[in-house]
């Protein structure tokens, strides 16, 4: 049995239609989880609660954390340094492999021009600390032998349905309902992002390879170096529509954070906008001998499922 704790978010859907490849059966466990392939055992547990979380992962072979909280630092550092510990402990408890869905939050500002699993650990945010204390945790829990894990990190996504994607909400939805496209900061420069479908896969082929444990993963990403207004003309191309949109400086950023604080939180994430951003997933590309979905693909199937349901 593979156990996935989060079940109900943009990558924890796709992942336990992955995970059926390689088990009989997929436990989603979450607050109110929902059928995904129909016949998955669904476990109501809420990760805050050390006593819940032991009961969702017993029996679990894999245990695969993709929980997304809300986007709020103060949830976070009040939130996820608890989940980690309860989850980590009941994996210890009933030897449980673990892979840890995570971000680049953690890493150096001068990293992010070519991200590598290697890349300096220095946060230049909030929630970055947050994240590089997560990654300490299981580190620490795997340097003692007692757990048995992987991380899995991914750059900003995107891809069918993903209601937190980056192009998703900027570009993607905003073309298929016939508005301009937004963009942060500068969209002169390079920005990698994450094809969903190409995540959920990767991170169950990582859990079913027992080698790939006790190390950290980039999930794979397109290597083409394209900048946001690149990749707003795929979308445009794509949907038919003439190539405009609005930049978000981070000035605009601040002032709309005085209202809203989903943008506030974007504030301090400018770093990532502002210079060229490439995420390098060429150790799970070349081990896997796996080719990312282009952008001109993934765009594609990212509007056309857009369409559908605008």
């Amino acid at each position: 049995m593979q156990t996935i704790l989060g079940s109900g978010g943009d990558i924890g859907r796709l992942l336990a239609k992955e995970l059926k490849k390689y088990t009989g059966t997929v436990r989603l466990v979450a607050r109110n989880p929902s059928q995904v392939n129909g016949d998955d055992e669904l476990f109501k547990a809420n990760l805050l609660y050390a006593e819940e979380v032991n009961k969702a992962v017993k029996g679990s072979d894999v245990v695969y954390l993709t929980v997304g909280l809300k986007y709020d630092v103060r949830i976070w550092e009040k939130q996820w340094p608890v989940i980690m510990q309860n989850v980590i402990s009941a994996c210890i408890e009933h030897q449980c492999r673990l892979v840890f869905f995570d971000n680049v939050y953690l890493y150096d500002k001068k990293a992010i021009p070519d991200i590598k699993e290697n890349s300096a650990v220095n946060p230049p945010s909030k929630k970055g600390k947050i994240r590089a204390t997560l990654a300490e945790m299981i580190n620490s829990a795997i340097a003692s032998k007692k757990l048995n894990a992987l991380i899995a990190r991914s750059a900003d996504f995107y891809g069918p349905g993903a209601k937190n994607g980056l192009i998703n909400i900027l570009v993607i939805n905003n073309f298929a309902t016939g508005k301009k496209a937004n963009w942060q900061s500068d969209a002169n420069k390079i920005h990698s992002v994450t094809y969903t479908p190409d995540a959920a896969k990767a991170t169950a082929m990582l859990g079913n390879t027992e080698s790939a444990f006790n190390q950290t993963w980039h999930l794979p990403t397109s290597a083409e170096r394209l900048t946001g207004k690149q990749l707003i003309e795929i979308a445009a191309n794509a949907a038919g529509c003439k190539s405009s949109y609005f930049v978000l400086s981070p000035f605009m950023l601040t002032l709309a954070g005085l209202f809203s604080r989903q943008i506030k939180e974007l504030v301090e994430m400018q770093y990532q906008n502002n210079q060229d951003y490439f995420f390098n997933s060429e150790k799970f590309n070349t081990t896997f001998q796996f080719t990312p979905t282009s952008y001109q693909e993934g765009i594609q199937q990212t509007l056309d499922y857009s369409r559908q349901v605008h």
